[in-house]
């Protein structure tokens, strides 16, 4: 019944006679079918369809990463609107905000944590202030997140006590602890918020992005609320253009969102949150960039200006800005350096526009900042060489000493001026004033004035007669 041969040659047989799987017709056959998604159902083709997508890409990133060598890529393109890449990456970022918003303290909850401040803090018997100890502070932590939740928990974290102010006995007073936690809530909605309106998700807003993001608050703003339908976007232009021209040096047409949390101007957009009953006076007002008041009166300056009623500034029309006073060759320089050459050719067809505009008044009403004396010195560097001469505050102030004796003044020298000038700013290079010098100074609001306007250089001639007025009015009501 039995074969006589060895289990050895039984296999060595068995072998011989099973051929090879890849020699199989009904296999390769079989192979060509599942090769080709005919009789998949939908899901394995999906996987079929990724798996091919997924390979093409790695392919193309393997080629594209030889061919370049040793040099890295710099450069990625953005996904193509309504594309699968640019979906996926809306949907990631609108659960990422949605995740971050969620974290966040709500009015509730910042008027809980306040209760459980003061329930919990002692009163210090020599000032009255309410302060609390490190065990205070950590209890008060978790009384705070039995009753709000575990989001508070890291505002009590130890590093965060160890940065305010403490008194001998190692307390810390509740007030700037609890305005530290409002701050750190309303700068991280802003974010989220400007977030949402950053259309390409680069840490950055052009200009159409804030002005949205100013016309969303202006409902929250107290001092806002009643503004005319009709000069809401006039307004959103004049507020957005102050944080461009203090977060965008470079003027490439976007501000980084981190530097407009961190300015002054948002800031100043916040404090018109302040009820309008709370007293604020015309003045405060006024000098509110961001108050109503004073973009009616921004906007009323440029009509008064624009005397053909065009839309733009000449050069003849720019020149009664302030009555006046501001000399020609400034007013020349403005046009040299920060006003874009009409597209109609040439130089005598160019004119000034509304946002060019509101640049040239910001710098004139902010001249000791930094991105003010930046925006000045380039009008005052005559010759574009970064520096400032002897001869270029010659030229600067010969048209301010016309304007100065035509309004009836005395006679002045004009190298009495420049010697005044030099011991203001003490410049590192005795030949020369560059912008570091003016800035490091402090006085370079000053000496801009004096070499473009004939009320600035008033004022400083003035100046001990104008301190007294002001001092007396104090002097009376005391």
């Amino acid at each position: 019944m039995y074969s006589g041969s060895s289990d050895g040659e039984s296999h060595e047989a068995s072998q011989r006679k099973i051929p090879p799987a890849s020699s199989m017709h009904w296999v390769r056959n079989l192979r060509r079918f599942i090769g080709s998604g005919a009789g998949l159902g939908s899901e394995a083709l999906m996987e079929l369809e990724t798996k091919r997508i997924l390979l093409d890409i790695f392919k193309d990133k393997q080629q594209k990463s030889a061919e370049a060598g040793s040099i890295p890529s710099f450069y990625k393109k953005k996904p193509e609107e309504g594309s699968i890449s640019h979906r996926v990456h809306r949907l990631a970022k609108y659960r990422f905000l949605k995740k971050q918003s969620d974290l966040l303290l709500n009015a509730d909850d910042l008027d809980a944590m306040w209760v459980c401040l003061r329930e919990n803090c002692v009163i210090d018997d020599a000032t009255g202030a309410e302060k609390m100890n490190y065990e205070d502070f950590c209890h008060i932590a978790s009384v705070c997140t039995e009753q709000i939740g575990p989001k508070c928990r890291r505002f009590f974290s130890p590093s965060n006590f160890m940065k305010f102010e403490k008194d001998e006995s190692g307390r810390i007073a509740i007030l700037p602890f609890y305005l530290y936690v409002m701050r750190t809530v309303s700068l991280t909605q802003a974010r989220i918020d400007m977030s949402e309106l950053d259309e390409d998700s680069d840490g950055f807003l052009q200009s159409h992005e804030m002005e949205a993001y100013i016309r969303g608050l202006i409902p929250n703003l107290a001092q806002l609320r009643d503004m005319p339908a009709a000069f809401i976007q006039m307004y959103c232009r004049i507020a957005a253009r102050k944080f461009f021209f203090f977060c965008d040096p470079h003027r490439r047409g976007k501000a980084c969102i981190k530097k407009v949390l961190l300015s002054n101007c948002l800031q100043e957009l916040m404090e018109l949150h302040q009820e309008s009953e709370e007293e604020v006076t015309d003045t405060e007002q006024a000098e509110n960039w961001f108050s109503l008041t004073s973009a009616q009166r921004i906007c009323d300056m440029f009509l008064a200006l624009d005397k053909d009623m065009n839309g733009s500034l000449s050069k003849q029309e720019l020149q009664e800005y302030a009555d006046g006073t501001l000399t020609e060759i400034f007013i020349e320089r403005v046009f040299d350096e920060h006003v874009r050459r009409g597209k109609t050719g040439g130089g005598n067809s160019r004119e000034m526009d509304f946002e060019s505009f509101l640049d040239f008044v910001l710098a004139l009403e902010n001249k000791d900042t930094p991105e003010g004396l930046t925006y000045l010195f380039r009008c005052l560097d005559l010759n574009g060489r970064g520096f400032l001469t002897t001869a270029d505050i010659h030229s600067l102030f010969r048209d301010v000493h016309q304007k100065w004796i035509e309004g009836g003044n005395y006679e002045l020298c004009i190298d009495d001026v420049r010697d005044e000038i030099w011991d203001m700013v003490k410049p590192a290079d005795p030949l020369k004033i560059t912008l570091a010098d003016l800035l490091t100074c402090k006085q370079g609001g000053t000496v801009a004035s004096m070499l473009i306007d004939v009320r600035g250089f008033w004022a400083h001639d003035n100046r001990e007669n104008l301190l007294q007025e002001e001092e007396e009015p104090e002097e009376e009501q005391s």
